[in-house]
């Protein structure tokens, strides 16, 4: 608060009541006529608040939440209790100015207020000779906050009990001296340079120039406990005129926060600078800010060289804590260099082989870890249509070595646990390596697009909202009829976009086609699902990121348990919603039976045939979803059959608690790791395995949010035109040229 004075007159006194407060605003002088005393009462406590229109005790010479302490009971520094810096000061004025706008105290001691005036911004508090003022708690309170100009000082020089040094005061160490001297310069606003500094003493003095702060603490003999010796703690400087910080180091924010990052390891840097804008009044960069929170989040974390080191030991702790899952990590011959990782749980194994669909989507996500790598993901979906994830591979980088490797786990995996390996419908994007891995692997599986990879392909190369969703809505239909139809409505709006489609065989996409069974699911959508947890943990050092992965799949299956225990429906709700559907459909509908096992149906669609034991519809409905159609519905309706006995088990209450009747079980701390292992093999053996991080490294720059698709890599951009002036490189809306 500068150039804010305080007018005091003569013989005059000011007294304020009991725990009474006299708080000035903005752009406003308090004047006494000449000689008045400032009469605070004794044994209470006044304050005086010169602030910024705010109730803030005042500190005559801070900008916020200082004392003046006036009267009997308080230690008194000449007139006024402490020093007013940076140009506010407490003087007497001979002559105080008076305007038509005053607040004046009338002989009968009233506070009079005319109602014809409003109170300006340079209001005039004034005071009659020998009389004194008494303040009403409430409603002179009001009236009398008048606002006091200031200039604009940004760290004023303040007084902080909390940050008083003093000479014999004592610290723990030569660190701790260091630390508590500099969050003292932060609190005080003024900048510290170090004079000597070593194990034995340290030496300091007020970075302005002039100033004669200066501070000497030493080692006491046999102990390594500092003391101040010598301290002047007079300042002459006016504090800092800029809104950073020497002492601000990095060390000191990553102190700052750490609490806060430990309770909310998701607390972002622009968070931290606002936090430290708002609390100690400085700006700090965002890098300064950034590298706080990785210092401490190595700290809690460890580093990421040290997740690579300790992968071993954590692939025993997986295998001892969760009897039967599989956890191996492999590393280059060479150099020791980390290659592969591959993690499957037993609870995740069993539920996907009695009671899932036989159903598995691949897909995976770049790492933005500190050495980059992959993500690979195999991943089943239960009977409430929820994804159901499989496996994880971890790899330096992707490539079709490393997906022939992680679907070769995945088929020995899946071999070990059951003696007649299921037909799996496999999705995917159909990159070579995953078509060769799937080939090799899996020679009986049914192996498809994902939808979403191939319908984003075609957005990007034609970019027309109505083609897509025709492209969807072929891959949809049921019949071949209806699939061929829809490609005709394509090729009247484009031949190229028709040509496009025709190059895919419909076989590995469109479902009237597709000779594999997929309950509905054309695409595995299984990174985009993961997505709202998976981005933050792909972050992370890699034993840091399975462990978050680990941690959301022991929650998965906890929840789901308890959930499903509350149904009382012999199906999931999924497929419950799908059979009432149904089932309002089919009363309406006309039945012919022509066997025990045959029927027709006629709707308002045209007429179809229902073979209730082979499960099929002419429509396919009931084949590729695994429940009955509205047909089939009308049909066994006709016979007095329960519906839901004709349903694919996957659908049912019974076999979803069956899924996540495993339990995934937490892992100890690291600390723990070899108080638990004392005396197992495989642990001792893991010990002596060394992995070393792979020498990709992170490139310079702020990584990428969304991912770059592998079919769109090197993909030569579609050069646009323009149909306003036919120019090329921009579209009629941005188009510039004059008409």
């Amino acid at each position: 608060m500068a150039n804010n004075d305080l007018i005091l007159g003569q013989s005059h006194s000011l007294a304020l009541g009991q725990n009474r407060t006299l708080v000035l605003g903005h752009n406003q002088n308090l004047g006494l006529s000449q000689d008045h005393d400032l009469d605070l009462g004794t044994d209470h406590d006044h304050h005086l608040g010169l602030g910024l229109a705010h109730d803030h005790d005042i500190g005559l010479g801070h900008s916020h939440d200082h004392e003046l302490d006036l009267g009997q009971s308080h230690d008194q520094e000449g007139d006024v209790g402490h020093s007013y810096r940076h140009d506010n000061n407490l003087t007497t004025d001979q002559k105080p100015d008076h305007d038509d706008h005053e607040l004046a105290l009338s002989e009968n001691n009233e506070l009079v207020i005319s109602e014809s005036q409003d109170l300006d911004d340079n209001l005039e508090l004034a005071v009659v000779d020998n009389q004194e003022m008494g303040i009403d708690p409430v409603r002179d309170l009001q009236q009398s906050q008048v606002l006091v100009g200031l200039p604009p000082v940004l760290q004023a020089r303040n007084s902080n009990p909390s940050y008083e040094l003093a000479v014999g005061q004592e610290f723990p160490d030569v660190k701790s001296c260091r630390r508590a001297l500099r969050d003292t310069a932060i609190a005080l606003h003024f900048e510290m340079q170090t004079i000597k500094s070593d194990k034995t003493r340290f030496t300091a003095k007020c970075a302005s120039e002039g100033c004669p702060w200066r501070i000497h603490a030493a080692k006491l003999p046999g102990v390594p406990t500092f003391t101040i010796r010598t301290i002047h703690e007079t300042h002459t400087c006016g504090g800092l005129y800029h809104l950073g910080h020497q002492q601000a180091s990095v060390q000191w924010v990553a102190h700052s926060v750490e609490q806060r990052l430990r309770e909310n390891p998701n607390y972002k840097p622009k968070e931290i600078l606002e936090e430290i804008h708002r609390v100690h009044g400085i700006t700090l960069s965002y890098k300064q800010a950034w590298r706080g929170k990785e210092r401490i989040m190595a700290a809690m974390r460890g580093s990421f060289e040290e997740g690579y080191r300790l992968l071993p030991q954590y692939c025993e702790q997986i295998k001892r804590t969760n009897p039967g899952s599989i956890a191996s990590v492999y590393g280059n011959p060479t150099d020791s260099c980390f290659q592969r990782l591959f993690i499957s749980f037993q609870a995740s194994i069993y539920g996907f082989l009695n009671a899932c669909r036989p159903l598995l989507g691949l897909d995976r996500t770049f790492l933005k870890s500190k050495y980059l790598g992959t993500l690979l993901l195999a991943t089943g979906f239960d009977g409430d249509g929820a994804l159901f994830p499989l496996a994880f591979g971890v790899v330096d980088e992707e490539t079709d070595d490393n997906w022939m490797w992680f679907l070769s786990e995945l088929h020995t995996l899946l071999e070990i646990y059951t003696e007649n390996m299921p037909r799996l419908t496999i999705l995917s994007d159909r990159q070579k390596g995953i078509v060769d891995g799937v080939e090799a692997n899996f020679p009986t599986a049914f192996h498809g697009f994902c939808m979403r990879h191939l319908s984003e392909s075609f957005r990007k190369e034609f970019n027309n909202t109505m083609l897509v969703n025709l492209l969807w809505e072929a891959a949809h239909a049921l019949t071949v009829i209806d699939f061929e139809a829809k490609i005709l409505e394509i090729e009247e709006i484009s031949q190229d976009a028709a040509f496009w489609i025709r190059r895919i065989p419909p076989r590995l996409w469109a479902t009237a086609y597709f000779e594999g069974t997929r309950f509905g699911h054309l695409t595995a959508n299984i990174v985009e699902s993961l997505n709202s947890w998976l981005l933050e943990a792909s972050g992370l050092p890699i034993i840091q990121m399975m462990e978050c992965i680990r941690r959301q799949l022991m929650t998965w299956f906890n929840e789901r348990r308890e959930t499903s225990m509350q149904w009382t429906s012999i199906l999931v709700p999924s497929a419950e919603r799908c059979v009432a559907e149904a089932l309002e459909c089919g009363r309406t509908y006309q039945v012919l039976r022509a066997n025990e096992a045959e029927f027709e149906v006629i709707s308002q669609e045209g007429t179809n045939i229902v073979d209730i034991r082979n499960r099929c519809c002419l429509c396919r409905g009931w084949q590729l979803y695994g429940l009955p159609c509205a047909h089939a519905v009308a049909a066994l309706l006709s016979c007095r059959q329960n519906v839901n006995r004709f349903t694919e088990s996957c659908f049912t209450v019974a076999t979803y608690r069956k899924a996540y009747s495993q339990t995934i079980h937490p892992i100890p701390d690291r600390s723990l790791w070899k108080e638990l292992s004392d005396g197992d093999p495989n642990a001792n053996k893991a010990l002596e395995v060394i992995i070393h991080p792979p020498k990709s490294l992170k490139p310079p720059g702020r990584p990428r949010k969304k991912r770059v698709r592998a079919e769109d890599r090197g993909r030569t951009k579609r050069v646009v035109h323009c149909s306003r002036c036919n120019q090329t490189g921009h579209f009629r809306t941005t188009c510039a040229a004059p008409i």
